[in-house]
């Protein structure tokens, strides 16, 4: 009895992440939002590959470069992030 109830939630489960997918999918975006998604996509890319170099990094002038440059990446990012409302925030 509880094996069919387990898999009756799976099940349901799978069909709303469909729903919510083709949702995403059929909504048309506008040439901001596109703007602003290629953007996003070019520094997660670009942090990325920071964090490749810094990790097969070796001189310590050439590191502090690079840890700027993540900095700034991150800071950039951080300007595309929407908001987090109160209610979602992390407790302390």
């Amino acid at each position: 009895m509880a094996r069919g109830w387990e898999s009756k939630a799976v099940e349901e489960q799978i069909e709303l992440a469909k729903s919510s997918r083709n949702d995403t999918a059929n909504r048309t975006r506008t040439q901001a939002e596109l703007k602003q998604l290629k953007h996003r996509e070019s520094l997660m890319l670009e942090r990325r590959r920071l964090i490749r170099e810094m990790e097969q990094g070796r001189k310590k002038r050439y590191l502090m470069l690079l840890e700027r440059t993540l900095k700034h990446v991150d800071a950039e990012l951080a300007k595309l992030e929407p908001p987090v409302p109160s209610s979602l925030e992390p407790l302390k």
